[in-house]
């Protein structure tokens, strides 16, 4: 069974805007002759490596609630130029919305079991998630959802 992570996504708006950076990150990676991967660079590096690297998946928290994941691809420990030990979590670009959740603020990274992940937006059906995000959100907040 994977493990998944949980990090906030700080001065995100919305999945649309979270989507939005990646793509513009796909983009200069494109320009720069990268690899197509979506990096995130955090303080701490994962010790259960394994387990997520076994299908786990970074859910984004956005403005207090579960809202997108990205599958994770590479685990990558290093040291930036100050000699501080940093990590770079490889994803798949390709952001995935989730039924909404509601999430305490937190710091860093947490791990996340797969049996408290929320389903992806789109097994809610094809009417939940056409819905424009903030009607979701506020129809989630009304208990509606």
């Amino acid at each position: 069974m994977p493990l998944h992570l949980i990090k906030l996504a700080v001065g995100c708006e919305s999945v649309r805007e979270l989507k939005g950076w990646v793509a513009e990150r796909m983009q200069t990676a494109k320009k720069k002759g990268l690899p197509l991967h979506h990096i995130h660079i955090t303080r701490m590096t994962p010790k259960r490596v394994d387990e997520v690297l076994a299908g786990g998946s970074l859910y984004w928290v956005i403005r207090g609630e579960i809202a997108a994941r990205e599958r994770i691809i590479g685990i990558e420990p290093f040291r930036d130029r100050d000699g501080i030990g940093r990590c770079r979590l490889v994803m798949q670009p390709r952001v995935i919305p989730v039924l909404p959740r509601p999430m305490r603020a937190f710091q860093g990274w947490r791990y996340f079991a797969d049996g408290d992940a929320p389903p992806d937006l789109k097994s809610a059906g094809a009417g939940v998630a056409a819905m424009p995000e903030p009607l979701r959100r506020e129809l989630r907040e009304l208990g509606l959802l």
